[in-house]
């Protein structure tokens, strides 16, 4: 039996955390278990060496551990059930987004704390093992096991590198467009309006071939800038016109991409919506079937030939949402 994992999530989009966790276990885990998808988490069956390349690409998750159990907060008799490893312990506790308010926290770690140190020493501070307590539609317990540096993305955002557009995508949710193409590590990624490069650097951090185009030559001496900065290559660049990427670039694996939008957007005179209808013209015929591409847009948009597979908006402030779209080339 393949061992369980909870995944706590980060809570920073109500669906778009969850489905981006499922998509990179399905990537890296081509046999594996979907159990549970609850309020800030999702429990996930796999082989154990997977989680490490799992931990390598999520980026709306805090943390990663073996589940040990979930209980219903009028029985935990459960707790005398769970082991650890051998090795000093901690018990840590968090509420998802102020659930069970009325439940004392403390006293369910105490519980748990007292059933583990019958054969584990507690150690408040430094503790070999970290077993987490999520308070959440029921009481889950996991053993730390992976935890989200998200301060190395924070060091990636736009106004961190040499060349950059105030209008980028935070790298977290670059990562997570990314992540819900489904896309496999060593696969090409494709992002024709590159711009300063955000989706690609994330896309060959990741282990993927990062491949830029914009119709822009200053926008891919940018992108180039910025790849050097951080010691990372393009699999391949060019300065294209979008109805020209299949040509250019043949199949990919996924495309992904956050197309020019706003006032001073520069469209060489055309009309930013007429780009848009080229662009899924051209997605289609680039796309491996099968594949997908995840474009992020200021308002919904369709596709006649690629499926919609799903959408998740993203209130940035008064006058700007951010669509998340991931379309899927059929078979």
């Amino acid at each position: 039996m393949k061992p369980s994992f909870l995944f706590e999530l980060s809570g920073e989009h109500k669906t778009m955390c969850t489905a981006e966790a499922v998509k990179c276990i399905e990537a890296e885990a081509d046999d594996h278990q979907i159990e549970k998808i609850g309020p800030g988490y999702v429990i996930a069956s796999f082989d154990e060496d997977l989680l490490q390349p799992i931990a390598d690409r999520i980026s709306l998750t805090h943390r990663m551990g073996r589940h040990l159990g979930s209980f219903d907060v009028d029985d935990l008799s459960g707790f005398e059930d769970i082991e650890i490893p051998e090795g000093s312990f901690a018990v840590r506790c968090k509420r998802f987004e102020g659930m069970m308010k009325d439940i004392d926290s403390q006293d369910v770690i105490r519980k748990l704390g007292a059933s583990l140190s019958r054969k584990n020493d507690v150690k408040l501070k430094d503790p070999e093992q970290e077993v987490f307590i999520l308070m959440s539609d029921r009481i889950h317990v996991y053993l730390s096991e992976k935890v989200i540096d998200r301060n190395i993305l924070e060091t990636r955002k736009v106004g961190e590198r040499p060349y950059f557009s105030p209008i980028s995508l935070h790298p977290r949710f670059a990562r997570a467009a990314i992540n819900l193409t489904g896309v496999k590590k060593g696969g090409t990624v494709l992002d024709p309006f590159c711009g300063t490069g955000g989706i690609v650097i994330e896309a060959a951090f990741m282990g993927m071939k990062a491949v830029a185009s914009d119709f822009d030559p200053e926008m891919i001496a940018g992108t180039q800038e910025n790849m050097d900065f951080y010691d990372l290559e393009l699999h391949d660049f060019d300065v294209s016109d979008i109805s020209d990427i299949h040509d250019r670039f043949g199949e990919v694996d996924a495309i992904v991409c956050d197309p020019p939008y706003g006032r001073s957007t520069c469209t060489g005179g055309e009309d930013i919506e007429s780009i848009y209808a080229r662009a899924m013209t051209a997605f289609d015929d680039t796309l491996k079937p099968g594949s997908a591409v995840s474009v992020v847009l200021p308002h919904p948009i369709s596709s006649d030939t690629l499926q919609l597979e799903s959408m998740f908006i993203q209130r940035v402030h008064g006058s700007l949402s951010r669509h998340y779209h991931t379309f899927r080339k059929q078979l």
